[in-house]
């Protein structure tokens, strides 16, 4: 059943974006899925983690023998690869099974690493793709 007045033209010129809304009776709602309403990181859950980080290096002094060298290199771009910008996940995976493969008995300090709260916190912080990745690398055991 139309009522008369029902008619709208709209036109929309230029280079506009955004919402737009026309009609009668309408209800607009947002749901903002961007960072800001996800759980802020605090300079002290930074600071847990890395002090996570530095556990691990001491344990690769204990226990790395002659591949520290390597395996703590491979720890500082783990730190950078959870703590960056963005979540380096391509990065993450490969540390994981560069210790699988050459520190065996150290590869679950590095998963300790990557299922620690503040590094999911951080992934869920980058956006729901990356989020979701991760997950995905946390659950695949790393492969």
């Amino acid at each position: 059943m139309r009522e008369s007045g029902d008619r709208y033209n709209v036109h929309i010129g230029g280079d506009a974006s955004g919402q737009v809304v026309a009609g009668r009776n309408n209800t607009v709602s947002r749901i903002d899925t961007g960072p800001s309403t996800r759980a802020q990181i605090t300079d002290d859950d930074i600071a847990q983690l890395r002090a996570e980080f530095m556990a691990v290096r001491a344990l690769v002094e204990a226990e790395g023998g002659d591949k520290s060298e390597q395996a703590n290199e491979r720890i500082d771009e783990l730190e950078e690869a959870v703590t960056g910008p963005t979540p380096d996940l391509s990065t993450m995976t490969y540390v994981r099974r560069w210790f699988a493969r050459n520190l065996p008995k150290l590869a679950g300090a590095i998963t300790g690493l990557l299922i620690h709260p503040v590094a999911g916190k951080l992934a869920e912080a980058a956006g729901d793709t990356i989020a979701a990745e991760f997950r995905r690398l946390i659950e695949s055991g790393g492969g």
